[in-house]
């Protein structure tokens, strides 16, 4: 068992240096790295070593199996762009025994009622308000994750995410995707460990095109049209690591630091080479007596080009508090405060809801 687990981690470190390839597209499934739960985005999304409730099935399955609840439920909503955009987030975890867990996740981002003026004009070349049709953009992810604490190296939990996905342009084109994430936690006195390779194996959408809803258009564009394509996702990498303290007898502090390699080419982030880029977050939480929080969280540095012509480093800050009410917590973050970065902020609520049997 010993050796198969070295073999796995070998096998996961080994994937962060392989290179893009030239047909492979950056910023694929781009929504699945979007985060899920206000306290990870108050906590700049450094989520892999310590997370450990039913949003793990998304940041790292391992932690499933130290959620202290039988069951729990946890909901978030966020919008971007006043409104036009709606990222919403749902899962549900449950214990299966002493040692390990299972949960089922669903996100879903879309931008809705989207007008098709296509027909605008009819047959006379006037305007008809009439013909008018709506449609959505939808990007849908479905999530079965499992984790379990091994024996080995002291107590290993390891996981794993088997995730479907469905993309969807209104009547025009749509998507199947299928892909599996592998995540493992190791806990060191008041130290935690993470590591979390996310579409592992690669993650490959295959797409589908309404000829007949797209002909004419790319006729009058002289673009050519493809029925179908292959879109692949290639593997990233998160190492991270977390350390909690008390102090006071009531308040306890964490820091956490993630590092999120992608392999799909030279990224803007803050450390980046033509095979593979390095994209830090750092988090920070305070709490009183496990009933409240405050949080702050850094993370997406990227350069930019001013007005004038030279180059600058933005990053994205963070800020969020939560309240554990009994088996209610209820967290809210506010991201990029103070406009710091390129990105728009936004306001992100989640709750989460605890269930135990009562024997």
């Amino acid at each position: 068992m010993g050796k198969g687990v070295f073999v796995f981690i070998f096998a996961m470190l080994c994937s962060i240096v392989l290179p893009a390839q030239d047909n492979t597209p950056k910023y694929s499934n781009e929504f699945l790295n979007i985060g899920v739960d206000a306290r990870a985005f108050g906590l700049g999304l450094s989520m892999v070593s310590h997370t450990a409730d039913a949003s793990s099935g998304y940041w790292n399955p391992a932690g499933l199996s130290k959620m202290e609840p039988d069951h729990q439920l946890v909901l978030m909503h966020s919008a971007y762009f006043a409104g036009i955009s709606n990222y919403d987030y749902g899962a549900f975890a449950t214990r299966l025994d002493d040692s390990s867990a299972l949960s089922v996740s669903v996100i879903r981002f879309a931008v809705d009622d989207i007008a098709d003026t296509r027909l605008l004009f009819d047959a006379n070349g006037s305007v008809n308000y009439d013909n008018i049709r709506f449609f959505s953009a939808a990007d849908y992810a479905f999530l079965i994750s499992y984790s379990r604490r091994l024996r080995v190296l002291g107590g290993l939990d390891v996981g794993g995410s088997v995730k479907v996905i469905r993309r969807i342009v209104g009547d025009f084109a749509g998507s199947w995707g299928f892909g599996m994430d592998v995540g493992l936690q190791k806990t060191w006195k008041s130290w935690n460990f993470g590591l979390m390779g996310r579409d592992l194996f690669g993650t490959f959408n295959s797409w589908s095109i309404a000829d007949e809803e797209l002909a004419e258009v790319y006729a009058q564009t002289g673009n050519e049209l493809y029925s179908r394509s292959l879109e692949v996702t290639l593997p990233r990498v998160i190492l991270g690591a977390s350390r909690t303290l008390s102090f006071l007898d009531q308040f306890s502090l964490m820091t956490s630091l993630d590092l999120v390699t992608t392999t799909d080419g030279k990224r803007n982030t803050l450390i980046r080479t033509e095979s593979f880029s390095v994209d830090p977050s750092l988090g920070v939480e305070l709490g009183y007596e496990q009933l409240a929080f405050l949080r702050g969280g850094i993370g997406q540095f990227q350069q930019i080009k001013d007005f004038d012509g030279s180059q600058s480093w933005t990053f994205q800050p963070n800020v969020g508090i939560g309240l554990k009410i009994q088996e209610v917590a209820i967290d809210y973050a506010f991201t990029d405060i103070g406009d710091q970065a390129a990105g728009l902020y936004s306001h992100v609520f989640s709750i989460k809801v605890d269930f135990n049997v009562v024997d």
